[in-house]
């Protein structure tokens, strides 16, 4: 990637300020945490098992444990790596309970974790065309984020993104690795496929045009976990797409409320002349209370509508 300036109708290249350690990526990301991945930070340099976990974060909107690596060089094997880390946290499960709870001083207990969400964040300035074909698959537990550093502060962080709709399940059930077996019947990424074959014909019918429209917006990728599918720009949420029966619901993030009142960039109130969305708030085991906007989709002739409601919360962003 090449990043420019504009001088004057001249673009300027920007060049690039390299990272010459891998901790420079690990202090700068775990410093922004909940703004690059919207991630409560837990710990740093967590050792468990046979292993040392650079990052260790907690993703609220999914009760679920996040491992963040952090990597400068390209000569290893995100996969090997990425279900051994996973492998460990389902085998040491009380271990990051207790690393959780006395880091955080919150209390969070077995049983409110969704360890089937469990997921690893692998963080380098490149990866090659092996690692990111080898994680090229509709359902593994795994994000490849390139993060880059120019001149004059700039930062540029980008998904590398999944282009094909096989499981990883066509490799695990032939592969000898243990791990990747036991890893594979606990924990299992969510596809739109998942949802989309668990629809009925009412949910099709509106399913389908507003994901048509939601696709052609000035957004990022779909992000699909167990109870829903998210709109994300960037690596922020705009909507949640949940679905019951013969209708859909559909959340928009407003934002959050920390403790002492302060509220999150683009903060909003949403423009809604005919009354269609609801609002709901809850409280974070941290304190901050969230807040957004539901709406009930249930016929196509709202379905402009709504777009225009989700619009909105893009603008902002």
């Amino acid at each position: 990637m090449k990043l420019f300036k504009n001088q004057e109708n001249q673009l300027v290249l920007i060049d690039k300020d390299s990272f010459k350690l891998e901790k420079e990526i690990q202090e700068l990301v775990e410093k922004n945490l909940e703004s690059l991945f919207s991630l409560e930070f837990v710990s740093t340099e967590f050792s468990v098992g046979e292993f040392r976990i650079d990052t260790l974060g907690f993703d609220e909107s999914t009760n679920s444990f996040v491992i963040v690596e952090y990597k400068r060089g390209s000569n290893y094997s995100v996969v090997d790596q990425g279900y051994s880390y996973l492998s460990t946290l389902l085998n040491n499960k009380a271990d990051f309970i207790l690393e959780y709870n006395e880091k955080t001083g919150n209390t969070l207990k077995r049983d409110g974790v969704e360890w089937s969400s469990s997921r690893v964040v692998f963080i380098a300035p490149t990866f090659n065309s092996y690692q990111k074909n080898s994680v090229n698959f509709s359902d593994v537990p795994f994000e490849l984020w390139e993060l880059r550093r120019f001149e004059n502060g700039l930062v540029c962080i980008e998904q590398i993104e999944a282009t094909s709709n096989v499981s990883i399940d066509k490799i695990s059930s032939k592969s000898g690795k243990s791990a990747l077996k036991s890893v594979r019947n606990e924990v299992k990424a969510t596809t739109i496929a998942d949802h989309e074959n668990k629809m009925d014909e009412s949910q099709k019918k509106l399913w389908q045009p507003l994901k048509d429209r939601l696709e052609q917006l000035d957004g990022g990728p779909f992000n699909a976990q167990k109870n829903y599918i998210c709109l994300k720009k960037d690596s922020t949420g705009v909507c949640y797409v949940g679905f019951k029966k013969k209708e859909i619901t559909i959340e928009i993030l407003r934002g959050n409320e920390k403790p002492d009142g302060t509220k999150s960039k683009g903060f909003f109130t949403l423009d809604d002349p005919k009354k269609l969305a609801t609002t709901r708030s809850w409280e974070w085991k941290s304190g901050v209370k969230g807040n957004i906007y539901v709406v009930n989709y249930r016929q196509l002739d709202q379905l402009d509508y709504i777009i225009f409601l989700i619009e909105q919360k893009l603008n902002k962003l």
